[in-house]
């Protein structure tokens, strides 16, 4: 029997997709980003919630009649990606289904990614950033994992949304973006590109933790200042 790590649900999510969509997070992460909020996800076998794919698509078929046209299921985390056999096997019941399914990851896992992609309607690929010392700063992991994942994508021609959080004093100059843009511009399938003001959200979570935040002295990043830097992206 596969059991799916849950941290948690969102039943009504609507920054995760098109439309309304029904948001699980399941448990694990191989990277330590130093911007992320959910250090609580980072343990694969630390859970809320141990779910079947069955159980799982009982919960998300309740609130099917709010998804509309473009809504549905995305499966976010944590990175849903270490979690292959469980991700797999519920993206294949809600196809069944005829739920609309996305993926929110970093690209980092294990598994089938060309199996579990041809169940997939959308990626929302989280961008660390775009070249090897940059990404290994960052997150602590060397970026061809990353690559491996984004060349599948781009095999299976899945559509894509790319993100980027953007940091004072790490990404937030028109150098970075423009880089963002260019490397986006040679990939299929990019129906958006966001960049998303960094949070001090997670300082909190970390202190519960007794884990150090690595970026303590960081504030938060302008919005306004990222909506201009966004706007380098569609010239």
């Amino acid at each position: 029997m596969v059991l799916g790590n849950i941290n948690s649900i969102e039943t009504m999510g609507l920054v995760d997709g098109p439309g309304i969509r029904f948001v699980v997070f399941l448990q694990g992460c191989k990277l330590r980003c130093k911007y992320c909020h959910n250090p609580e996800t980072w343990d694969k076998n630390k859970c809320c919630e141990k779910l079947t794919p069955q159980e799982l698509i009982l919960k998300i078929e309740k609130y099917k009649n709010y998804y509309g046209e473009d809504g549905g299921v995305t499966f976010s985390g944590g990175e849903p990606l270490l979690q292959p056999e469980f991700l797999l096997e519920t993206l294949k019941i809600c196809k069944e289904k005829n739920i609309n399914t996305a993926i929110d990851t970093a690209g980092v896992g294990f598994g089938d990614y060309k199996e579990i992609l041809k169940y997939v309607d959308l990626v929302i690929l989280d961008i660390k950033a775009v070249d090897e010392e940059d990404y290994l700063k960052l997150t602590g992991q060397p970026i061809k994992y990353f690559f491996e994942f984004l060349n599948q994508v781009q095999k299976n021609g899945n559509k894509l949304w790319l993100r980027q959080v953007i940091v004072p004093g790490l990404n937030d100059d028109k150098e970075h973006v423009l880089k963002l843009k260019e490397f986006a511009d040679k990939l299929k399938n990019v129906e958006k590109i966001e960049l998303l003001p960094y949070k001090t959200i997670g300082v909190i979570k970390y202190e519960k933790l007794n884990l150090p935040y690595p970026l303590k002295d960081v504030e938060e990043m302008d919005e306004e200042k990222c909506k201009r830097l966004e706007k380098l992206l569609c010239k």
